[in-house]
């Protein structure tokens, strides 16, 4: 069978065809050689059938690089990570203010500001260059779900409420709506009307999340194949979303009861994924 005759069961349930260019790119992303690639991909194709879940696929490609390195295996599952984030959002907030810090924004965190309507809690407020952003931080912790247009049709409407209070701490603001998700065509075209910036998986073109994650070194704790997923949900229930910060944050390592020796592989696992 080949490639244009096979399909696949996307995460919506839709039906696709096949795509070995885009298993490709997303193999090369990890970091793994053309070599490397090449030999996973034939693996894979091998073991493909019809109907086949992108998940599953991905699944098998994951287990094949983990056995070759663990850092290309990290990378390739940093969008199943960010989905980790959840359940509540939180975590989220606080990674996507991380990124923000790094690129040198001051920021804030779930700030109540009184608009001229109503009071609102902000997700984050990073200020840089005399503009203050109004962010707020969509999360969704399901795979086949987007942004639709009633979200930034929500967000703008809280945004224009409190713009006029916050002119007076800064020259100017900016609206600004983050998902974890992508965006619907209707809610592309809403924010660029309405002057909303949108930030999400993968907008703006090379400008989106899984871009600015990689160019600053910033995968956060989830990521992570050494952690059990109890143990990072510990860690983010004590703030240390960055796996970065796990540096300065060591002793969390040892109130949760991370052994010496595991310690010790889980920095070398950080320090090898984010030495951006």
């Amino acid at each position: 069978m080949t490639e244009d005759q096979l399909h696949i069961t996307k995460s919506t349930g839709e039906m696709v065809h096949f795509s070995i260019h885009k298993l490709r790119k997303s193999l090369q992303y990890s970091g793994a050689s053309e070599a490397m690639v090449n030999e996973i991909l034939e693996r894979v194709q091998d073991e493909l059938y019809p109907g086949i879940s992108t998940r599953e696929i991905h699944n098998r490609a994951f287990a094949l690089l983990k056995k070759k390195k663990s850092v290309y295996a990290s990378k390739y599952k940093l969008k199943k990570a960010i989905y980790e984030l959840g359940p509540t959002g939180f975590p989220f907030e606080r990674f996507v203010a991380g990124i923000l810090h790094f690129s040198g924004y001051e920021v804030k965190v779930g700030q109540m500001v009184q608009g001229n309507c109503v009071s609102h809690e902000i997700d984050v407020l990073a200020s840089k260059n005399g503009t203050l952003h109004v962010i707020e931080c969509k999360f969704h912790g399901d795979q086949s779900l987007k942004c639709d247009v009633k979200v930034p049709l929500y967000i703008n409407s809280r945004y224009l409420d409190v713009k006029d209070v916050l002119l007076h701490q800064s020259q100017d603001t900016q609206g600004w709506l983050v998902t974890n998700t992508r965006f619907t065509g209707d809610a592309l075209q809403y924010g660029k009307c309405a002057g909303l910036y949108l930030l999400s998986w993968d907008f703006p073109l090379e400008d989106g999340l899984k871009d600015r994650i990689d160019r600053l070194g910033l995968y956060p704790i989830t990521v992570s194949l050494l952690l059990s997923k109890r143990e990072k949900n510990l860690l983010l229930d004590k703030g240390v979303v960055l796996f970065r910060n796990l540096e300065k944050h060591q002793k969390q390592l040892d109130e949760i009861g991370v052994s010496k020796g595991r310690k010790d592989r889980i920095l070398k696992e950080m320090r090898s994924l984010c030495k951006n």
